[in-house]
C-alpha cells in the first residue's frame, strides 16, 4: 500500500475525496490562442495521471474559448493532435463556447438575487475605483440597480444594443473586501468579434474567472488543479461555484446536495532557464518572424520539440521528475536534455556524418572497385540489425579529427600517428598536403589489410577510433540554441537573435537509403549527436536534418 506520506497535498485530498464517495474528474482547460507549449504538458500530464490513478480515467480536455479575438480552429486541432502525440487521453472534449447559454443563463440567476448588476462606467472608471491595499474601493452609482433593469439591460447588451466598452456585468461582492478580485469583478464583457466556433451568435462573452469556476461544476469535475498565479483568485472560484450551485443542479435536475462541488488547488509554473514560456513572447517571436512559426524547434511548444527530435516518453518523464510543489521551481536546461539524451540513445540508429571533410587518399589501396562493410545501427541492441557502409581509395574525415600538433594524449589522427576508421580498417597518416595558402589539400594514408574491425589481425594498436564516410551524399544540418542567453529574464539584451547555425555535411548514402524507407525519428550521428530529419523543410533532393540534442551536456 502507498504510504499516504509520501504523497503530494492533491494526491492527500484526492484519496480523503474518493473516501467520501466522490467520483475524481480532471480536466485540462487551455486557451486556444497559441500552441501548447511543455509548461501546459506538466499540467496535462498531471491531471490525466491523477484521474487515471485515482478515478476510471475520466479525465476531461476542455478549451477555454472565451476570447474571440485571439482565439482560433487551428490551435484547437493542433493542441489536440500534441496531447494525443504526448499519449494523454481524455473522455471528453469540451469548450466553455458549449456552455454560454447555460452561463448566460446562470448569470441572469445571479442578477435575479441581487449578486450582480451592470455597470456603464468605463474601464478605467472601474479600475480607478477599485481603491488598493491600504483604501477600499468605492461602489459603483450602478450598484443598486434593481433586478429587473439590470436583466433587461444584460438581455440588450446580449442582443447586441450597446457598443463594445460601453458597459459590463459585474458580481456584487464586496468593494471593501481584503482580496481585490473579491470588488466586485467583472463577469461578462461586449465584443462585437465573431467567435471561431459560435459566430455572430453572441456578441458578450464571459470572463476566465466567471467561466472557469461554472465550466468545472457543469462537468461535475472534483479537482481543478491549475497554476499558483490563481492562488489569490480561489475565493472568487468558490464564491462563484456557492452562488450559482442550486441553481445549477436544479437547471439538470440534480437532487440537491447529491454531487460535491469543484475544489481548486495550485501548484507551481514549469520554467525552464533559457525557455521562454510566455505565450505573448512565443506570438510575438512568430509574428516577427524570429523563428519559423509555433512548431520552430527552437520554441518551447510541443510541436516545435516533436519538430526538434524530443520524444512523448522523454518529455512526460522529464516533466514527472520535477514533481509538484507550491515553491516556483525553475529547471537547468540540462535536465530536460539528460531526459531526452537518456530515452534516445537505446533507440536511435547509427549513421556517420563529416561537418567539415578532410580527403583522406590511401595510398596503398589497390582495389579497382569500393569494398562493402557491414556496421551495427545500434551497438546496444542487435535486433536493430546492421547496415552496409563502403570503404575506398578516397574517403573523408571530419578536420576536428586532425591535428597538425597533437597535445599529449590525443586520440586521434596526426602526422605519423594510427587511427582506426569506425566498422572499417587502421589507418596510418604518411603525408600532408597543404595548398600555397598554407591549408590541408588532402592527406596520405596506408592501411592495414588484415585490421579490418572485428578480424584485426594486424597487431597495430591504434590511437582512437574516429568515423569516415566515403562515397557520401550532401545535407543540410540545422543546430538551434536557446532563445535566451541564460536564466528567463526576457529583456531584449538577454534574446538570443542569432539562435539558428546552418551547416552543410557529408553523409553515409545509408540516409538516402533511409529516407526512401521514411527515416527512423532518431539517429545519432557517431560522436556527434541525436539528430532528426526535419521533414516540415526537407525535399526529395536536399535532406535537412536537426539537431535534437548533443552527445552530453554542453554538446
Amino acid at each position: 500500500m502507498e504510504n499516504k506520506e509520501s504523497l503530494n497535498w492533491i494526491e492527500r485530498d484526492i484519496i480523503e475525496s474518493k473516501a467520501k464517495g466522490q467520483t475524481i474528474i480532471t480536466r485540462f482547460p487551455p486557451e486556444p490562442n497559441g500552441y501548447m507549449h511543455i509548461g501546459h504538458a506538466k499540467a496535462s500530464f498531471w491531471n490525466f495521471t491523477f484521474a487515471q490513478k485515482y478515478g476510471d480515467g475520466h479525465f476531461n480536455l476542455r478549451f477555454d474559448d472565451t476570447n474571440p479575438e485571439k482565439e482560433d480552429m487551428h490551435y484547437v486541432e493542433t493542441m489536440i493532435a500534441d496531447l494525443k502525440w504526448l499519449g494523454i487521453k481524455w473522455k471528453n472534449l469540451c469548450f466553455a463556447s458549449d456552455y454560454y447559454q447555460l452561463m448566460y443563463d446562470l448569470a441572469c440567476g445571479l442578477i435575479n438575487r441581487g449578486l450582480a448588476y451592470v455597470d456603464f462606467q468605463t474601464a478605467d472608471q472601474i479600475t480607478a475605483t477599485r481603491g488598493n491595499f491600504q483604501i477600499s474601493g468605492v461602489q459603483s452609482p450602478y450598484r443598486n440597480t434593481t433586478a429587473e433593469d439590470n436583466l433587461k439591460i444584460f438581455a440588450d447588451m446580449k442582443a447586441g444594443k450597446y457598443k463594445d466598452g460601453v458597459c459590463v456585468l459585474r458580481a456584487k461582492i464586496d468593494m471593501a473586501h481584503g482580496n481585490m478580485c473579491m470588488r466586485d469583478p467583472i463577469i461578462y464583457c461586449i465584443k462585437h468579434t465573431p467567435h471561431y466556433r459560435t459566430q455572430n451568435k453572441w456578441c458578450i462573452y464571459p470572463l476566465y474567472d466567471y467561466a472557469h469556476p461554472l465550466e468545472d461544476a457543469i462537468e461535475f469535475v472534483s479537482h481543478s488543479n491549475c497554476s499558483l498565479e490563481f492562488d489569490n483568485n480561489r475565493p472568487l472560484y468558490d464564491w462563484y461555484i456557492d452562488n450559482i450551485w442550486d441553481d445549477l443542479e436544479s437547471r439538470r435536475k440534480t437532487p440537491k446536495g447529491s454531487q460535491f462541488k469543484p475544489r481548486q488547488s495550485e501548484f507551481s509554473r514549469l520554467n525552464i532557464e533559457q525557455f521562454v514560456m510566455s505565450k505573448r513572447y512565443l506570438k510575438r517571436f512568430v509574428d516577427e518572424q524570429t523563428v519559423d512559426g509555433w512548431d520552430d524547434p527552437r520554441m518551447p511548444t510541443i510541436s516545435g520539440m516533436r519538430r526538434r527530435g524530443y520524444t512523448p516518453e522523454a518529455i512526460l518523464a522529464f516533466v514527472e521528475s520535477t514533481g509538484l510543489s507550491r515553491t516556483p521551481m525553475t529547471v537547468p536546461m540540462s535536465a530536460l536534455e539528460f531526459y531526452i539524451r537518456t530515452h534516445l540513445d537505446p533507440i536511435a540508429t547509427r549513421v556517420s556524418v563529416v561537418q567539415n571533410p578532410i580527403l583522406v587518399k590511401i595510398t596503398n589501396y589497390t582495389n579497382k572497385s569500393n569494398e562493402y562493410l557491414q556496421i551495427a545501427n545500434n551497438p546496444h541492441d542487435e535486433t536493430f540489425g546492421k547496415h552496409e557502409i563502403t570503404f575506398g581509395k578516397e574517403i573523408y574525415i571530419d578536420a576536428d579529427d586532425f591535428n597538425l600538433n597533437p597535445p599529449p594524449k590525443y586520440k586521434r589522427l596526426f602526422l605519423g600517428g594510427t587511427i582506426r576508421l569506425k566498422g572499417a580498417y587502421i589507418i596510418k597518416c604518411d603525408n600532408v598536403v597543404t595548398a600555397p595558402d598554407g591549408s590541408i589539400s588532402y592527406l596520405e594514408c596506408t592501411y592495414f589489410e588484415n585490421s579490418k574491425s572485428g578480424f584485426d589481425t594486424s597487431g597495430i594498436k591504434p590511437n582512437g577510433v574516429i568515423n569516415y564516410v566515403h562515397d557520401g551524399v550532401e545535407i543540410q544540418i540545422n543546430e538551434y540554441q536557446p532563445l535566451l542567453h541564460s536564466g528567463t529574464d526576457l529583456a531584449e539584451e538577454n534574446l538570443n537573435r542569432d539562435s539558428k547555425k546552418t551547416f552543410t555535411a557529408l553523409a553515409e548514402k545509408y540516409l538516402i537509403d533511409l529516407h526512401k524507407d521514411l527515416l527512423p525519428k532518431s539517429l545519432q550521428f557517431v560522436r556527434k549527436g541525436f539528430y532528426t530529419l526535419d521533414k516540415k523543410l526537407s525535399t526529395s533532393d536536399n535532406l535537412i536534418f536537426t539537431r535534437t540534442v548533443g552527445l552530453k551536456e554542453g554538446m
